[in-house]
C-alpha cells in the first residue's frame, strides 16, 4: 500500500463495490495467513446507534494486537452511513465519522491492514475527500447514479474481462431489457458470452440478446407487443396463446400495446412534420426535436410513454424501424381498438384471450 495507511473502495453501486472489496480482501488475506488475525466487520447501519456500534467495533478490532504477533487484517464492509441519507446527514453520525477518521489516522499499516468498502457515498463530504488524499483510494463504477452510459461501461468491462465483445446494438438492447440491475446485467453478460463463445467466437450479437435475455425491466418488452408492431398476425396469435396458457392476464398486454403505440404516434407526428426522419441508424433528429418541443411536456421529466423525449433515443429509433412505422391513421385506430378491447374485457372477464385475438385480427389483417 506504499505510504498509505488503509484502502478505501467506494462507489454508487453496492454490488460492484462489494465485488471489488472481496477481490482485494482475498489478495490481502494471502499475505495475512493466520485466520485468527483476520476480521470482517459490517458497516451497515440503519440509524445513528448502529453507526456508533460499527465504529466502536472497528476501533476495538484495529487496536487489537495479533495473538501470535505479526500483522492483522480488518475489513469494514458494506458501509452505508457515508451516503446522503437521513442517517448519513445526522450530526451525531458526522461526529462518529470524525472519530473514524482519527482511528484511521492513528493506524499503523505495519501492524494492521485496513480495508473499507462503502456504497453509496456522498463525495461532497470532507471524509471521502480526506480518504482520496490519505488512502489507497478506488472509485468503482463512476460517481453517478448508474445512468445508461455508466451501466454500458460496466457491461463492456465485464465482457472484456471474460474475453467477449458486443456487436452493434447488443449492449443497448441488453440495457433496455434488463434495466439498471447491475447484478443481473453482469450475470446476463456472462451467460451471453458463454453462448457466443460456442456460436460466434465470443461476439455477443443483438439477436443473442433478443433470444436469450428475459424481459425484466419495466417497459413494453412483451412478446405479443413485439409481434403486433412487426405486423405479424400469426406470431401475435401464437404469443397471445403462450401468454394465456401460462395464466397471464390481458391488462399487461394492453398496457404494453398502448405504451408502444403512444411512442410511435409521437414519432410519426415528428416524421410527418419533417422534424425527424427514419434512417439506417433508426430515428435521426430526436435531440433537435427535443430542444424544440420538449418544453411542452411540462412535469413529464421521468421516463414515460407519454413523453417521447424521456425515452432512450436508440430504443425509440429501434421501435420505429422495427415497426416499419405505421401510418398516423393506423396508430390512432390502434389506440381506439385498445380502448374498446379493455371495455370488452370488463364485460367478458373470462374470455380475455378471445378478446385480444379478435383485436389482433382487426388490426393486423390485410384489410385493416
Amino acid at each position: 500500500m506504499a505510504d498509505k495507511s488503509f484502502i478505501f473502495i467506494c462507489g454508487s453501486d453496492d454490488f460492484l463495490v462489494g465485488r471489488a472489496g472481496k477481490e482485494r480482501y482475498a489478495a490481502l488475506a494471502a499475505e495475512v495467513t493466520d485466520e485468527f488475525s483476520r476480521e470482517v466487520l459490517s458497516g451497515f447501519a440503519n440509524n445513528v446507534g448502529e453507526v456508533e456500534a460499527a465504529v466502536n467495533r472497528f476501533r476495538e478490532s484495529v487496536q487489537t494486537v495479533s495473538m501470535f504477533g505479526g500483522r492483522r487484517l480488518v475489513w469494514l464492509k458494506d458501509v452505508n452511513f457515508l451516503a446522503d441519507t437521513v442517517t448519513g446527514r445526522a450530526e451525531s453520525t458526522l461526529k462518529l465519522v470524525a472519530d473514524l477518521q482519527e482511528i484511521l489516522t492513528a493506524a499503523d499499516p505495519a501492524h494492521v491492514a485496513i480495508l473499507i468498502t462503502a456504497a453509496p457515498i456522498d463525495r461532497r463530504r470532507s471524509f471521502p475527500k480526506w480518504c482520496e488524499k490519505n488512502a489507497e483510494f478506488q472509485l468503482v463504477g463512476g460517481d453517478g447514479e448508474g445512468g445508461t452510459d455508466a451501466l454500458a461501461g460496466v457491461v463492456l468491462a465485464e465482457a472484456r474481462a471474460i474475453g467477449a465483445s458486443f456487436g452493434p446494438g447488443a449492449v443497448e438492447l441488453l440495457l433496455a431489457k434488463v434495466g439498471a440491475n447491475t447484478r443481473l446485467l453482469l450475470e446476463e453478460t456472462r451467460k451471453l458470452a458463454t453462448y457466443a463463445d460456442a456460436s460466434t467466437g465470443g461476439r455477443i450479437e443483438e439477436a443473442h440478446v433478443a433470444e436469450l435475455t428475459p424481459n425484466v425491466a419495466e417497459g413494453d418488452f412483451f412478446e405479443a407487443a413485439e409481434a403486433f408492431f412487426k405486423g405479424d398476425l400469426p406470431w401475435t396469435l401464437q404469443a397471445l396463446h403462450r401468454h394465456f396458457f401460462t395464466g397471464g392476464d390481458a391488462r399487461p398486454i394492453i398496457a404494453a400495446l398502448q405504451n408502444r403505440n403512444r411512442i410511435l404516434l409521437q414519432v410519426r407526428a415528428l416524421v410527418e412534420a419533417g422534424e425527424a426522419r427514419l434512417g439506417p441508424r433508426g430515428l435521426d433528429g430526436l435531440p433537435k426535436a427535443a430542444s424544440t418541443f420538449g418544453a411542452h411536456f411540462v412535469g413529464a421529466t421521468e421516463k414515460s410513454s407519454y413523453n417521447l423525449f424521456s425515452q432512450n433515443a436508440w430504443y425509440v429509433g429501434k421501435l420505429a424501424s422495427d415497426a416499419k412505422l405505421p401510418t398516423l391513421r393506423r396508430l390512432i385506430d390502434n389506440q381506439q381498438e385498445f380502448i374498446a378491447a379493455f371495455e370488452e374485457i370488463i364485460r367478458r372477464p373470462n374470455e380475455q384471450e378471445e378478446v385480444l385475438r379478435d383485436l389482433a385480427v382487426r388490426c393486423l389483417s390485410p384489410a385493416a
